[in-house]
This record gives structure tokens, C-alpha cells and sequence, in this order.
């Protein structure tokens, strides 16, 4: 489901652009004009065709050590 962005200058110019973009998947509406083709973080975990991966992040060891209490 593609995510649909307007900036707020486009969505008060027609709002009825955005109500039927509603009926299609989300819309995000930005208070600042579009990106400059760059996708956002949501749109490409969006996007159907994306490749489904593994993440696994490594440990935080040893970062840490256990409290003074004496």
C-alpha cells in the first residue's frame, strides 16, 4: 500500500486530493514542500517488492558495570 506525501501548502489547495489519496492507503502530510525524490523511511518499508531481511543487532557486552553499593 504506496504512502502518499503532500505538503500542507498542497493539501490546503485541495483537500479533496488528500480525501481520496485516504482511500488508497496512507497520507502523510508534511509541513515542509516534498523531499526531492528521496523516499522516507516508512515508504520504503512500504513498498511491497522490498526484500524482507533479518536484523539482528549485535549485544551491548560490557558496557556496563554492576553498581558500587558499599
Amino acid at each position: 500500500m504506496p504512502i502518499t506525501t503532500q505538503s500542507i501548502h498542497e493539501f490546503n489547495q485541495d483537500t479533496s486530493r488528500a480525501k481520496r489519496a485516504v482511500a488508497r492507503g496512507p497520507v502523510s502530510i508534511t509541513d515542509r514542500e516534498a523531499t526531492h525524490g528521496r523516499m522516507t523511511l516508512a515508504e520504503a518499508l512500504a513498498q511491497p517488492e522490498a526484500p524482507d531481511f533479518n536484523f539482528a543487532p549485535p549485544r551491548a557486552e560490557g558496557l556496563f558495570r554492576k553498581p558500587d553499593l558499599l
